[in-house]
């Protein structure tokens, strides 16, 4: 697992763009995953759709942030208690391309979207869709929840969660680029529980560390960081809660990281946050020299006129210049 996970995270470096990320978690609510549990596939997916929609639809508001995003999604779907949990981590660039693409539209600084918002969106869409899938004969049922096969038994299920807050969070930017792909590359090729946490195998079952996130506010130090001993079937049956179903995507990315046009959008976006170089001044070219008329020769004194100046020599040297024969008039 190790070895993957780096050399998945040494593949998407080279798409990382030079502004602040953020990270957004969507959760679906108990009642919601016991559903998702016997329905794996359909929830998940509804799940991943969802919540990237749910933030799609929110940044190309002008009211919010109007722009065009991009985003890597990876579903998790277990507690530190190895609880079936379902919810996606989403990793998101603080901000997004204009709608007509022609420059870089940032979000406000260490803020990205209205968490309020997200989640009044995301329960909204979310509770539409999984009635739809319903209606459709897509969900089946078994045991305790055979009677929500039933359409009216299933509305009445749900309807409590309309009115309830669905846990949607965004926290602060991440300190650089480069623990953004630290922070996926946890995610992406991890099973339920890492062997750091397993502290013991024996008679009682397997102890293993966990956190216990509801103590985290009141505790003092590490205090809410527990130890759990289960026996051993157990915690087989918790492990095996979060085997996906074959063939389904753990990670997707969407829209302006979707994999036919990341290249082209990246290359883009680089292009816009990258200033353009100053202008060279073009050397100013050199003025022609002056032309400079020949020293003029002396005055002749009969005529005014003035000496033309064809060679100068030494004494004893012979002249270069011959010139040819001139006529005397001695008439």
């Amino acid at each position: 697992m190790l070895d993957a996970a780096r050399a998945w995270l040494e593949r998407p470096q080279a798409d990382l763009l030079p502004v602040p990320y953020y990270h957004v978690v969507c959760t679906l609510p108990a009642v919601v995953a016991a559903v998702a549990f016997q329905n794996k596939a359909v929830v998940y997916d509804l799940l991943f759709r969802t919540a990237a929609d749910t933030l799609l639809t929110i940044a190309a508001d002008p009211k919010h942030l109007g722009a065009k995003i991009g985003l890597t999604a990876v579903l998790h779907t277990w507690g530190s208690a190895m609880t079936h949990h379902p919810h996606v981590h989403i990793v998101v660039p603080g901000g997004g391309l204009s709608p007509d693409g022609a420059r870089w539209t940032a979000c406000r600084p260490r803020f990205f979207l209205l968490v309020r918002v997200l989640s009044r969106l995301f329960r909204r869409l979310f509770l539409d869709r999984l009635a739809e899938v319903h209606h459709a004969g897509r969900l089946t049922f078994h045991g305790a929840l055979a009677a929500l096969a039933d359409p009216d038994a299933f509305a009445a299920h749900l309807a409590p969660l309309q009115r309830a807050e669905w846990v949607v969070y965004a926290k602060r930017p991440f300190t650089g680029p480069e623990a953004v792909l630290a922070y996926l590359s946890r995610y992406t090729h991890r099973v339920a529980i890492a062997n750091s946490r397993l502290l013991a195998l024996d008679e009682r079952g397997v102890t293993f560390r966990w956190k216990d996130y509801r103590a985290r506010n009141g505790a003092k130090g590490r205090e809410w960081i527990k130890t759990m001993t289960l026996p051993a079937d157990e915690f087989l049956r918790r492990f095996l809660l979060h085997v996906l179903p074959d063939g389904f995507h753990r990670i997707r990315h969407c829209v302006l990281f979707a994999s036919a046009t990341r290249a082209a959008n990246i290359a883009r976006i680089l292009s816009l946050l990258t200033p353009p170089s100053p202008p060279r001044e073009a050397a100013p070219e050199p003025e022609p020299a002056a032309i400079v008329d020949p020293p003029a020769g002396p005055a002749c004194p009969c005529c005014g006129g003035r000496m033309l100046i064809v060679e100068r020599f030494r004494r004893g040297e012979v002249p270069r210049l011959r010139p040819s024969a001139v006529g005397v008039d001695t008439s």
